[in-house]
Formats: structure tokens, sequence, C-alpha cells
């Protein structure tokens, strides 16, 4: 097995034992999610363009509540997802709310050996992009599955978030992406601290020049780009609360940018 397959196995299975835990958290409220709660955040909700009648691709999806609550605003979705255990789960929650969102188990590298079809909207957001190796095979893959006029949209956390040992209080990664990830196994998860999980993760931090050039090299052209002092969740227990999904961490009483979004149509 070569490197970047290991890296991908080890997260696999990391993202597996994740997602049995997630479905039960308080963080995810599947209780309230299948009552009909929407699981997407303000940021993309007041950001995203008009959905009804729309196709749309959901890279990264976990287990597909987003996906869910993107069809249900009107858009045809389709989520993949490196986890088979998060597909499992997303296909059970489309069967179970009646919904007709297509999953498929893959990595997001290898999209164009399972999905032929082109989609109106590429969609991705929060915590996705750190764990691949480079953001070029990303980048085409994704643009690849976008149809010319197309929408490209994501939310994600600032690279600066990924620079802090959130346990210290101190910067202890690079700004910019080495080519070696960064290998670590921690107690718990985000959604669920207490858990008794704990498995390796690989995971490669990414520039904001990473992100745009990436992207503009296979034919996004840039329609706006936003940078927010907040989180829409606590994830690190050490931010504090300003306002509804509005988490600020604070350096010398400074607050950090926390989230960025990317708008862009495919030329």
């Amino acid at each position: 097995m070569n490197k970047e397959k290991e890296y991908f196995k080890t997260n696999q299975r990391l993202w597996d034992e994740k997602t049995r835990i997630h479905i039960k958290s308080d963080f995810y409220n599947l209780e309230n999610f299948i009552k009909g709660e929407s699981s997407l955040r303000k940021i993309e909700l007041q950001e995203l363009p008009p959905l009804e009648g729309k196709t749309l691709l959901h890279s990264q999806c976990h287990f597909g509540q987003d996906t869910l609550s993107l069809q249900r605003m009107g858009a045809h979705c389709t989520g993949i997802d490196l986890s088979e255990v998060a597909i499992a789960q997303a296909q059970e929650l489309n069967t179970q709310l009646k919904l007709s969102a297509e999953f498929q188990a893959c990595n997001v590298y290898d999209i164009d050996k399972h999905i032929g079809k082109l989609f109106d909207i590429v969609f991705t957001s929060y915590g996705v992009i750190g764990w691949l190796p480079d953001l070029d095979r990303w980048a085409h893959q994704l643009m690849s599955r976008l149809k010319p006029g197309g929408v490209f949209y994501m939310a994600e956390f600032h690279p600066t978030m990924y620079m802090f040992d959130w346990d210290n209080f101190k910067v202890s990664y690079t700004y910019f992406n080495s080519g070696t990830p960064s290998y670590e196994e921690e107690q718990g998860t985000y959604a669920d601290r207490a858990s008794d999980i704990k498995l390796g993760e690989y995971f490669w931090q990414h520039s904001l020049e990473d992100i745009f050039m990436a992207l503009i090299k296979y034919g996004l052209r840039i329609d706006s780009f936003r940078e927010y002092d907040y989180s829409p969740y606590q994830i690190f227990g050490k931010e504090e609360k300003r306002a509804d999904q509005e988490y600020l961490f604070r350096m010398n009483d400074i607050p950090l940018p926390l989230v960025f979004s990317i708008k862009g149509t495919k030329v």
C-alpha cells in the first residue's frame, strides 16, 4: 500500500467510527433534523444561489444532513463521502424522510470514476479540505462535474484556525502545505468529547492561495470571497458565544478569522 492509500484508509476508519458517534450526538441533533430542522448554517443560507430545480453535487457530505437539507430546499442532490458508514446512514435517512437524494461512497479524488453527470451547483462546507493532500486534484474533480455557467460554493474553516494547538493556546502548525501530513491521535470527537474513540488521523494545511489558485486553474471565476470572525459551530470548546451561530476565538482579546466562503461561476 502506498503512503497516500494508507493515509486515506486511516482517515476512512476514523470517519466510519465518528459517524457511529455523531448520529447519536446532541451536536448533530438528528431527532430535530428528522422533524424538519435544517442543518445548514446562516452563512451558507445567506450566500447560496436559488436552489429550486437545480442539480447539486455535495462533496464530502458526511452522513448527509446538509445534503438532505439542500434537497428539502428544492435542489436535486447527490452526496459523496469517503466513509461507507456515513453514506449508508445518509441513504437510510434519505429513505426515512422520503426524499430522492442520491449518495455515493467514494474518495473525492475518484468522483469521475463513479459519477458521470454534470451539475448546476457544486457545494462543499466546513472541515473538508484539511483531509486532502493537495487541492489541484480536488479542484479538478469538482470543477469537471460543474456545468459551464454553474455555481461553485464553499464555506470552510479559515486556514489560520488550523495553525493553533487548541489545548495549549499556541501556534503549532504551519500556514503552508509542506506536502507532508500531520498525524495525531485524539480522544473523543468534536461532537462528543467524552466518547471513547481514539484513532489516528492524517491531515494537511492549505493556504488561501492554494485554494484560490486551484479553483481558478480549472475554470472558476471568483464572484465573491468573504471572511468571518466567527464560526457557526463551537467545535474546539475554546470559543466564546457572541450570538446564535456565532462563536469567536480571541488571541490578546483580538478575534481571529475563523471561516471564509467562496462563490464563483464556471467559465
